[in-house]
């Protein structure tokens, strides 16, 4: 079989799981467990036997990912019993029965898994292309680690400011990478894969490529999901409408706006 039918039926079995445990356990946060981990082992099915400098590198670099990322999902109690994310446990209240059930089968579990193969083709790009290693795979691979880098602090900005407790007493994480952006987290996340992206573009030669699909869903699944999230951190902080005005989103210019000095 081709590494790319192997990860088709890896995806296909992977989703179905998913949904199984949902269904069973009454948790929809399976496919969060799994996002750090499965596309590490489909960069390495794409690796496997291919013999490609470029494609073990992507491997390499995308292991580094998962690794962080699982180290910071499992210590926020994720994989932990009642670990669900609880965007989920507010859609539920929104969306109750039939509803939910849809949505939890259709986007939950086969949306966003195939999402999760599809951020990885770029590797299959990169495996079925001869072109050697050259100075544009060392600079995507640079920001590759500078963007992970970023990631890594920024989500251990935000552990210790859970950890120190402000959040619980309604106050908004602003210093730091946060800023200059309400989600640097973020913006290193959907960046890491768009770099993905650009391995496989060097490796054919051009960016038209219908690969570039996974990088372009990604980035479209963060943008709702942000506002969501962002809907209930207003309701649930009162100075999060000063950070909003204040903050970019994402990127941005500064803002003449200046948020108040908060005590």
């Amino acid at each position: 079989m081709s590494p790319l039918s192997v990860s088709l039926g890896i995806a296909v079995a992977v989703t179905a799981a998913c949904w199984l445990a949902s269904v069973v356990t009454r948790e929809y946060s399976w496919v969060d467990r799994i996002w750090s981990i499965v596309p590490v082992v489909y960069l390495w099915v794409f690796a496997a036997g291919a013999h490609d400098a470029r494609v073990t590198l992507m491997a390499l670099l995308v292991t580094a990912w998962g690794a962080r990322l699982t180290f910071n999902f499992a210590r926020r109690g994720g994989y932990a019993p009642g670990g669900e994310d609880y965007r989920w446990q507010v859609l539920r209240g929104r969306l109750p029965g039939w509803r939910f059930q849809l949505l939890n089968l259709v986007f939950i579990a086969i949306v966003q898994n195939a999402i999760l193969l599809a951020i990885t083709l770029p590797a299959w790009t990169a495996r079925r292309s001869h072109r050697p290693l050259g100075p544009a795979d060392v600079v995507a691979a640079l920001v590759f680690v500078a963007l992970l880098a970023g990631e890594t602090v920024a989500d251990q900005q935000r552990w210790q400011f859970h950890r120190s407790g402000r959040a619980a007493g309604g106050a908004v994480l602003r210093t730091g990478l946060f800023r200059v952006s309400r989600h640097p987290n973020y913006v290193c996340e959907v960046g890491q894969w768009w770099v993905v992206f650009a391995f496989g573009a060097i490796a054919a030669g051009t960016v038209l490529l219908p690969t570039v699909a996974g990088a372009v869903l990604l980035t479209l699944l963060f943008v709702p999901s942000t506002l969501f999230t962002e809907q209930i951190s207003a309701a649930r902080h009162p100075e999060f409408e000063d950070y909003r005005r204040s903050t970019p989103m994402f990127v941005g210019l500064p803002r003449r706006h200046r948020a108040r000095e908060v005590a």
